[in-house]
């Protein structure tokens, strides 16, 4: 964690910086990572249900948008923590956008992301509006509860079902896909929070992994991703592929690696088990419906 304090004191911001300058800090402060894996993976599973190009393109425009209303509530609810901890790589802690910018932006995400939602089917928008509120949540408050792993476990677990009630007839995603998309999530939650726990410790958050500790959690995010491949590639009927095999011995050995890593090195092999993931669902096809 950096060690220097962020230059703006609480409730101030820097210069008024330039509208690149602006537009930079605000991507920044999105979580671009993990909004674009997200993004992504919600494409690839639309375009292997056979949702088609416009599917496609309304299911993942909805989720980044949503995604972008989570990364930035996050950041702005998280502001005075950071500047506490000394966080200049966060760009509201260290002054490089206002508040109100990033509340705004947050907000119009948010209200883009409704109609968008929509436009896949009632059933499907309401499922993914109740995954953007359960991260919402998330940032308001359940991330100072035991609790802390619900909404990401519930985010992810409704996402695949977003995407398959938007093909015709509505067919419910089936339950080892909403499985493997829930145990990825919370341990994605687990594996993102643990170069954090101390400072959070210090600022009065004390979500399921920081009352676990770093290796607790580290723990924790490994048997939870672990058990989502094993869903992933024991759930479908049928005989496992040699792919799946190789699967569970890929999120195995990625996770072996960055277990012990420091910094976003969980986090990452998280990532890097999700693409794997991602692969196998876009060559089963259709059959994930």
């Amino acid at each position: 964690m950096p060690a220097t304090r962020a230059t703006a004191p609480p409730g101030e911001t820097a210069a008024q910086p330039g509208s690149g300058t602006v537009a930079t800090a605000l991507l920044a402060a999105c979580h671009p990572l993990p909004a674009a894996a997200v993004t992504l993976f919600t494409a690839v599973l639309a375009a292997a249900t056979g949702r088609g190009t416009a599917g496609c393109a309304a299911s993942a425009g909805a989720v980044a948008l949503g995604q972008l209303s989570v990364g930035w509530s996050n950041d702005r609810a998280d502001m005075r923590r950071d500047r506490l901890t000394g966080r200049p790589d966060k760009p509201l802690a260290a002054g490089a956008v206002a508040p109100g910018t990033v509340s705004a932006a947050a907000v119009v995400a948010l209200a883009l992301c409704v109609p968008l939602s929509l436009a896949s089917g009632w059933l499907a928008g309401a499922v993914h509006l109740c995954a953007v509120a359960a991260a919402w949540a998330y940032n308001l408050w359940l991330k100072r509860t035991l609790a802390s792993w619900l909404p990401y476990a519930l985010a992810f677990g409704l996402l695949p079902a977003f995407v398959t009630l938007g093909l015709p007839g509505q067919p419910w995603p089936p339950l080892w896909l909403g499985a493997a998309a829930a145990l990825l999530g919370a341990g994605a939650h687990f594996a993102n929070v643990l170069p954090d726990i101390a400072d959070d410790l210090a600022t009065g958050v004390t979500g399921l992994p920081q009352r676990l500790g770093a290796r607790g959690s580290a723990a924790m995010a490994a048997l939870l991703v672990l058990g989502s491949a094993a869903a992933l590639v024991l759930g479908p009927p049928g005989p496992v592929t040699p792919y799946g095999w190789g699967l569970l011995a890929l999120t195995a050995a990625v996770l072996l690696a960055t277990g012990r890593g420091r910094g976003r090195a969980p986090f990452l092999g998280t990532l890097a088990v999700a693409a794997a993931d991602v692969t196998l669902l876009l060559a089963r096809g259709a059959g994930t419906a």
